[in-house]
């Protein structure tokens, strides 16, 4: 039976830190909904109203495109080993990018990567949890070295190309901002 919070309880703030993967949900007004995938050293808890994690490069940007027109976001947890649980973070969320005044402050709570593009703040509105009954049991066997290489193969200056050319537009034609004003 699901539980709902008003923000995260230690024993949520626990079962966290122990995941090695998240996943995080947005949608504009209009358009496709995103679903995505994270991992790597990525996430931070700032207290138990306020999370924020780093975005890294990748084929997309909608979360980006989707918050410039709708603030919702939801995370997820979904723990694959032993004790059965999904714990999801509702909230509103707000880009940091590294134009941004906030961004030094916040990129040094993470690993320096050659491809950190954006971090995501989110204001959480609910904690909820569930049971996770029908999740499949599964071991990580490690992290993936793929994109941290490919970025460091690329260097800055192919990271900042490959944003121009794959990550100024969502898949709907939505502009990101990554760069700011579109540079083309």
């Amino acid at each position: 039976m699901a539980k709902q919070f008003e923000h995260l309880e230690p024993q949520h703030i626990a079962f966290i830190e122990k995941q090695s993967m998240y996943f995080v949900a947005t949608a504009a007004h209009d358009g496709m909904v995103n679903l995505s995938p994270k991992g790597l050293d990525s996430f931070r808890i700032i207290d138990e109203s306020k999370i924020i994690w780093l975005n890294l490069t990748g084929s997309g940007n909608e979360t980006a495109a989707h918050l410039l027109e709708n603030d919702r976001m939801t995370v997820m947890f979904c723990s694959f080993d032993q004790q059965p649980l999904i714990l999801r973070l509702y909230g509103q969320a707000v880009t940091v990018h590294p134009r941004d005044s906030q961004w030094k402050e916040l990129i040094e709570q993470f690993p320096e990567y050659i491809g950190a593009r954006q971090i995501f703040e989110l204001e959480i509105s609910m904690v909820q949890t569930s049971c996770g009954f029908g999740v499949p049991l599964y071991q990580l066997k490690g992290e993936r070295s793929t994109l941290i290489t490919s970025d460091e193969r690329r260097g800055k200056a192919g990271v900042e190309q490959y944003w121009i050319d794959k990550n100024i537009l969502s898949i709907d034609g939505k502009e990101t901002r990554i760069l700011g004003d579109n540079p083309n």
